[in-house]
């Protein structure tokens, strides 16, 4: 087995952004620890939980997309922007590469969830979305609309505090992801991704009612162990590279 990759705050490997670019803008990280052992039977094929001091982490992280651009086209200005939220495992694969795998991708524009469901085999759905600022204050709100409905909602708030000069390594490990992988067509790849260093600020979670995560197939208790907010970044994905 290759060595694993180490945490690093930028990557280490050139991306040219040759698949896709965009911007995510508003970017709040909530998480909560969970034993490897729940998440293993939800990663591809060839991959493994990715573990800090003996724990993997569940991740919802609601964001604004903007500027989606494909093959080397600009920024989309209607259908390359929209509110989105993720349901997320942290993943390790026998070259050693960190990276995410996605349990759910919720977002409010149709067309870009067909395409990347048809297109790239990543998990998203439709939601009836939102995303509002009231000053240092942003609330996300989501109800599930296709393919799958019945109530499945999420709304949570934070309050964002002051940026962080020296992330600790927890927070490095929920954040400095390069990568993620997917299972498609019997065989699991590795998206790589590059963006600069996260500007990151703690943040208060306020308000959370949540069932994205538990219609993941996931199940947390207790309030989340980090609560991250950056104003965003800039990124660019290669295309896939096999990882199995």
């Amino acid at each position: 087995m290759a060595a694993l990759e180490p945490v690093t705050p930028t990557p280490q490997r050139p991306v040219r952004g040759r698949m896709s670019t965009q911007w995510w803008r508003d970017v709040t990280f909530v998480h909560w620890p969970v034993e490897p052992s729940v998440v293993r039977p939800l990663m591809p094929g060839g991959v493994r939980p990715d573990v800090l001091d003996g724990q993997t982490y569940v991740g919802l992280v609601a964001f604004r997309m903007d500027r989606v651009g494909v093959a080397g086209s600009p920024g989309l200005p209607y259908l390359g922007r929209f509110a989105e939220t993720n349901v997320r495992l942290y993943s390790v694969d026998s070259s050693g590469r960190r990276g995410v795998v996605f349990r759910s991708m919720d977002a409010n524009r149709l067309l870009p969830v067909l395409a990347a469901r048809a297109g790239m085999g990543l998990p998203y759905l439709w939601s009836r979305m939102s995303v509002v600022c009231d000053g240092d204050h942003f609330t996300y709100t989501a109800r599930r609309r296709w393919p799958s409905g019945g109530g499945i909602t999420s709304s949570m708030s934070v309050r964002v505090g002051p940026p962080l000069r020296d992330p600790t390594e927890l927070e490095h490990f929920l954040t400095a992801r390069w990568g993620l992988h997917r299972a498609r067509g019997g065989r699991t790849s590795y998206l790589p991704n590059a963006h600069p260093r996260w500007r990151l600020h703690r943040a208060e979670l306020t308000h959370l009612a949540d069932s994205f995560v538990s219609a993941a197939g996931l199940r947390v208790t207790g309030p989340p162990v980090s609560v991250l907010w950056s104003p965003g970044v800039p990124a660019r994905f290669d295309w896939p590279q096999h990882a199995d």
